[in-house]
């Protein structure tokens, strides 16, 4: 019997809070952690992240099985989460710990990654200009637990957290 060995892959795309549930409990995710990375400041706090002192984006870093669910089904699916024309925040979320990132840690990954956003520039879905970067993976730092699944934790705040961000009605008209 052959085992696959699991990946990761990790996205930042707004509030984490609702960054989970769209990749959770599908077959061969084996885990997501709501947490924060590429910044400076080792071990941040959800109020130092928030408070735009770190450098870091809130973010997930999900456990994956690559022959049960691709990285480029994984990105597909990010894509579908997120404004790509905004760089300064996503939806009613602002600021540096609110961008939308790709953070690949392997170098197929990146090219994966690059092809995704080059499809999804020649597609002309989107009338300005895709601006999620895709950047090299760093230490990664989960957040505190009251955030963990915080959408099966808290389902009617997370359900109005989607809702009142504009998440949900961006979704609808552009990718849905």
């Amino acid at each position: 019997m052959t085992t696959t060995q699991l990946e990761t892959a990790t996205f930042a795309g707004g509030c984490f809070w609702c960054m989970v549930k769209p990749f959770d409990e599908l077959p061969g995710i084996h885990g997501i952690v709501s947490g924060y990375t590429g910044g400076h400041k080792e071990n941040p706090t959800y109020e130092e992240v928030k408070a735009q002192t770190t450098g870091h984006a809130e973010a997930v870093q999900i456990q994956y099985d690559p022959s049960l669910f691709p990285y480029e089904k994984l990105l597909e699916l990010y894509w579908q989460q997120i404004d790509p024309t905004d760089d300064e925040g996503q939806f009613i979320d602002r600021g540096e710990s609110y961008r939308a990132i790709i953070f690949y840690h392997t170098e197929e990954q990146r090219q994966a990654a690059e092809a995704t956003k080059k499809e999804l520039v020649e597609s002309g879905k989107f009338k300005k200009p895709i601006l999620t970067p895709i950047r090299e993976a760093s230490t990664f730092y989960p957040a505190e637990e009251y955030h963990q699944d915080f959408y099966k934790k808290n389902p009617e705040k997370y359900k109005q957290e989607r809702v009142e961000s504009g998440r949900d009605a961006f979704a609808k008209e552009n990718w849905n």
